[in-house]
């Protein structure tokens, strides 16, 4: 059972490290260009944003779908009190993440998609800023959670207690 719960937490971390690092990359950088690329010209930005959504949509889904497995599952395979605690945190805010993209983002690419609209772009940020936080706190659930699946050996930073 430590295996399957140790590889659990590896793909679990791995794919919710990465989705940090995706979607604060998309906040910082790649969203805030949006604008830019509209003054080049409807057709111009029509395309970009056609492409944005294809190739994000090859890349994020299976690594949503992996963080989504290894989250549901994690309450269920967990040994102690603090992780299941920890667990079900982390898939609430997981719970937070979907809401915020397939309510507020998916919606705004859909709009971006028939022309740019300063307002559905100041409110795809917004969107996106809440699924940024959300990840980031479940990055540090996620880690948090590895040093229970290594053993005593190594000392937990915030117990909780019994």
């Amino acid at each position: 059972m430590r295996t399957v719960l140790t590889a659990v937490l590896a793909i679990h971390a791995a794919a919710t490290l990465m989705m940090t690092g995706l979607v604060w990359f998309v906040h910082a950088v790649h969203y805030p260009m949006f604008p830019a690329v509209a003054r080049a010209g409807d057709a111009h930005w029509k395309a970009y944003e056609r492409e944005h959504v294809k190739r994000t949509g090859r890349l994020i889904p299976p690594i949503m779908l992996l963080e989504g497995a290894s989250a549901v599952a994690l309450p269920f395979l967990v040994t102690t009190a603090r992780q299941t605690t920890l667990a079900w945190i982390g898939l609430a805010l997981l719970v937070v993440v979907w809401v915020s993209t397939f309510a507020g983002a998916v919606p705004m690419h859909i709009r971006l998609a028939s022309g740019f609209d300063a307002s559905a772009h100041q409110r795809l940020m917004h969107w996106n800023l809440a699924r940024a936080l959300a990840w980031t706190a479940r990055s540090a659930i996620a880690i948090l959670l590895m040093p229970d699946s290594l053993g005593s050996s190594v000392a937990d930073p915030w117990p909780i207690p019994p």
